[in-house]
């Protein structure tokens, strides 16, 4: 059984409040004996950042005051500061879009500032934090690609500044949204820089992290792993008590335990867990362990106390209004009854089981729908605030100049303004004309990458048609859903310029599968990523697609053994190389089949990409270039070889 997790935005420890409060009465106190307003506007953002851990409403009304009085003195750290503050409240109440709008604020001011070098770390920590706030955001909305664009550019900006304790909790992060796409072995990597972290600054979270080691080894079967970091975790929670963790801990080690057939402990550290959850009236932690406790008798064939367990559960589930723990146990009864013999009640239990599912689809269907709307109302107001950075940028720099030249050459004003303005004039044309070049450039590309897609989905038709044909109604159902699939990764970066190489190495992956099926394994496959790529390093869509489709369909379909195609990412000299090698009849024999070929097609997949090549190579400055060349063996040819080179670019660019 999967159990519900809920992520927590604030981990609330037991002996926060405490010391918030003596921290909160000291702010307080310095307000009043604040003799001017970049004090009071500095006092209010700190007691704004402590009221997170406990009053979003006071965040909000500190984090306004802070915003107003920096805005009537002109302090811009401050009021990036405070647009932060303001932006975590909207987090906390789950406002998104509000917390979004604030966050792309405080991002306009933090990066268009020049500071001196007394204030640049202060701004250099500000544009850090904004990007691990909108990672959060992104996180929170399932958006896992932008979360993790933001989470790194974050990341880099602490490690420049050496402040270990934010990296960790980024680390923390990034670890929680590989873990939510099932990368389970980047989630780990995260999780233990992070902890390593936490244990040299004696950090009282790091049993949690611990426990999200732990996790990740038990589903990873490593149990012996799994014990040595639940192990180490429980001694963290012993020495920072935390109720949550410590309830959470036990739910956890009790299905380790389960797994281990250790029935008595499992219920045991269930039990605990209840005890645990009680102490803070945690209802939803509570729901949890009862499922667990449920599922364990079910499985055990004790229908009373499992009916017991679960009715608890429900009771729980309707009292919070959490769907996800109202159909589990609505499930589970459905199940305990069906076992029991009852008939009527499994069946009324499974029908209100459906309708919470039902219930369920509809809600992330809407949920979906809200955040698409707001990740497109986000992009177009950060555009449109980087112009507006840029516009006052500008002008402040024109008046600084201005006024120097008024100071310095009093005399010669007159044709000084006449020389500015001819300057101005030029620069600004200059400007123009660079920039209407790179949007040409841009829209060009994308119009070539548009005209990609058409050709692609053509022929992966073509290809579902005829292994329609050839194979039957049920092969083709396994080869529709492995199609959908591909579709879907297909149209998720449709709109992007550049997309993780992972996502394109996935989206290969998909499509050489799809043609191993059509084609009744006629060829093998592999695709090897260099070590020394990084995680977001990036490249244009459907661009060595149809490299790999001609190497199939012209190179080892023709030839009479089975084929291979060996597909290799690597860096070389600033750039990424794609090697693309089959053992296939060969580029001239290739040539001579098409010939032969009653029927004509006209393939505009080459003309295109070298044209996209050439776009790449004049937005970047850098080559993108393209070899085709037949491998000669002993004056035999052996197949072909396709090697792209195009230049190293970065999801964060």
């Amino acid at each position: 059984m999967k159990l519900i997790v809920k992520l927590y935005f604030i981990v609330i420890l037991s002996f926060v409040t405490q010391a918030q409060n003596s921290v909160l009465d000291s702010l307080q106190l310095e307000i009043k004996n604040a003799s001017n307003d970049i004090d009071k506007t500095t006092l209010y953002n700190e007691i704004s950042n402590e009221y997170k851990y406990s009053d979003p409403d006071k965040v909000l009304e500190y984090g306004t005051k802070a915003l107003e009085l920096s805005q009537k003195n002109g302090y811009q750290i401050e009021e990036g500061i405070a647009y932060l503050n303001i932006g975590t409240a909207y987090i906390i109440l789950g406002d998104y879009q509000k917390a979004l709008d604030h966050f792309v604020w405080a991002k306009a001011i933090f990066e268009g500032m020049t500071p001196s070098d007394a204030s640049k770390e202060k701004v250099d920590q500000g544009i850090a934090r904004t990007y691990g706030s909108m990672g959060i955001v992104f996180s929170e909305q399932s958006n896992y690609a932008k979360a993790l664009q933001y989470y790194l550019k974050s990341a880099t900006i602490y490690e420049a500044l050496k402040d270990e304790g934010q990296s960790s909790k980024i680390y923390n992060n990034i670890g929680v949204v590989y873990k939510s796409q099932s990368l389970d072995n980047k989630a780990l990597t995260y999780f233990i820089k992070s902890q390593e972290i936490q244990k040299k600054m004696q950090s009282p979270n790091i049993g949690i992290t611990q426990t999200n080691i732990a996790n990740i080894y038990f589903k990873q079967k490593n149990l012996d792993k799994a014990f040595e970091y639940y192990t180490a975790a429980k001694n963290s929670i012993d020495t920072y008590p935390n109720p949550r963790a410590l309830g959470e801990w036990h739910n956890n080690i009790g299905e380790y335990y389960n797994s281990r057939d250790h029935n008595d402990l499992a219920v045991e550290n269930w039990e605990k867990a209840i005890v645990a959850f009680e102490s803070i009236n945690d209802k939803f932690g509570l729901a949890d362990t009862y499922i667990y406790l449920g599922q364990f008798y079910l499985t055990q064939k004790q229908e009373v106390p499992a009916l017991k367990m679960v009715n608890k559960a429900l009771d729980l589930a309707n009292e919070i209004d959490v769907l996800e723990q109202k159909s589990v146990s609505e499930k589970l009864l459905s199940t305990i009854y069906a076992q029991s013999g009852n008939d009527g009640l499994a069946l009324e239990h499974y029908k209100k089981h459906s309708a919470i599912k039902d219930s369920l689809l509809k809600e992330n269907d809407i949920r979906k729908s809200i955040e698409a709307s707001m990740n497109y109302e986000f992009e177009k107001k950060e555009l449109l605030q980087k112009e507006e950075n840029k516009k006052r940028e500008f002008l402040l720099k024109e008046e600084a100049k201005n006024s120097k030249t008024k100071l310095a050459f009093g005399a010669l004003i007159a044709l000084l303004l006449f020389g500015i303005g001819f300057l101005i004039y030029n620069r600004n044309q200059l400007k123009k004309t660079l920039t209407l070049q790179k949007e040409l450039a841009e829209y060009e590309q994308k119009a070539l990458h548009l005209q990609m897609n058409p050709h692609f989905v053509f022929n992966c038709l073509g290809s579902i048609s005829s292994f329609i044909v050839q194979n039957g109604t049920d092969s083709a159902i396994k080869y529709l859903s492995k199609f959908s699939k591909l579709m879907r990764l297909t149209l998720e970066y449709s709109k992007e310029s550049l997309i993780p190489i992972d996502k394109e190495i996935e989206s290969l992956q998909n499509y050489l599968e799809l043609e191993q099926l059509r084609f009744n394994n006629k060829f093998d496959f592999t695709i090897v990523k260099s070590k020394d790529i990084e995680d977001d390093v990036a490249l244009p869509p459907l661009l060595i697609q149809p490299f790999i489709e001609n190497a199939i369909i012209h190179g080892v379909i023709p030839k009479k053994e089975k084929g291979t195609i060996h597909i290799d990412f690597s860096l070389t000299n600033q750039s990424l190389t794609c090697v693309i090698l089959d053992n296939g009849v060969g580029i001239n024999q290739s040539k001579k089949n098409k010939e032969n070929l009653v029927l004509a097609h006209k393939s505009m997949a080459l003309d295109i990409i070298k044209k996209r090549l050439d776009m790449i190579s004049e937005s970047t400055a850098k080559k993108a270039t393209i070899v085709i060349e037949e491998v000669i063996n002993n004056t035999e040819i052996t197949g072909t070889r396709v090697v792209l080179q195009l230049p190293l670019q970065y999801l964060h660019e």
